[in-house]
């Protein structure tokens, strides 16, 4: 690398990127959690602050929950260097991405629009991203120079590659909901075996990974589907669904690890 990179947020994708990509020191990463032990393992460059991250950075990546993501941008911007990239790819409505993007670029940064449209573990660098906004192009070059192989820009401003992978999350993560609701009546009815021999070959690996996946991440998919529930109402379109999608999310990221549903 011979530019500085910023990471704000060091969760599952942050720290799936800076060690798939070899970053290292090259990184400077600040989260609102205290991870020194997991900065120190992975060899990045911890900060206190967001001011310590960001300051005289050309690169910032934005890998935050989605609740913090407008948050971030505005911290970011009190410190971010002129004409300096800052990728949002937080799963967050259009028109949070849109505030967000007010915020960077009235102080003299350059916003990117990015959808990560799967799950980074196991793609890692490979995971196919969607750029949008005035800076999707340069943006682009510069991910592929950071070790990103799927970037796609999509032509239009701010807001339209999250307006795809919001919408696209109410099937993704409403099938993950319909299979813990499904799952869990049919442990109660004592046919659970029978009931995904009905649906197919490769159902019973399919509710398997779909509960897995709402087990671990069911929390930060609930308040991914928030901001898809906030781009429906934009929209027009009442979240009916969504909001089931939300409940179901939630509840099986607190139930305990026994029995089919895990």
């Amino acid at each position: 690398m011979t530019q500085t990179l910023s990471l704000i947020g060091y969760g599952e994708a942050g720290r799936t990127f800076a060690r798939a990509a070899g970053w290292e020191t090259a990184a400077r990463v600040f989260d609102i959690k205290p991870l020194a032990a997991r900065y120190a393992e992975d060899a990045v460059s911890g900060c206190a602050s967001c001011e310590a991250a960001v300051t005289g950075s050309a690169v910032i990546i934005s890998l935050v929950t989605a609740d913090q993501a407008l948050v971030a941008a505005k911290n970011a911007a009190q410190y971010i260097a002129p004409v300096a990239l800052y990728f949002d790819m937080n799963s967050v409505a259009p028109d949070t991405k849109r505030q967000a993007a007010h915020e960077i670029e009235a102080a003299g940064g350059r916003y990117v629009d990015v959808a990560i449209m799967a799950p980074v573990d196991p793609a890692r660098l490979a995971v196919p991203l969607l750029l949008s906004g005035t800076y999707a192009t340069d943006g682009a070059a510069t991910l592929q120079a950071l070790g990103f192989t799927n970037v796609r820009v999509i032509a239009g401003e701010v807001g339209r590659a999250s307006s795809i992978k919001m919408i696209r999350s109410i099937m993704v993560k409403g099938q993950e909901a319909l299979t813990a609701e499904m799952m869990w009546a049919a442990d109660a009815a004592g046919v659970a075996d029978e009931v995904l021999a009905a649906l197919g070959d490769g159902w019973a690996a399919k509710a398997k990974y779909n509960l897995e996946r709402m087990k671990t991440h069911g929390m930060r998919r609930a308040a991914e589907m928030e901001e898809v529930a906030k781009t429906l109402i934009i929209l027009g379109i009442e979240p009916v669904m969504t909001q089931g999608t939300i409940q179901r999310q939630r509840e099986m990221a607190l139930r305990p690890r026994s029995g089919q549903t895990q």
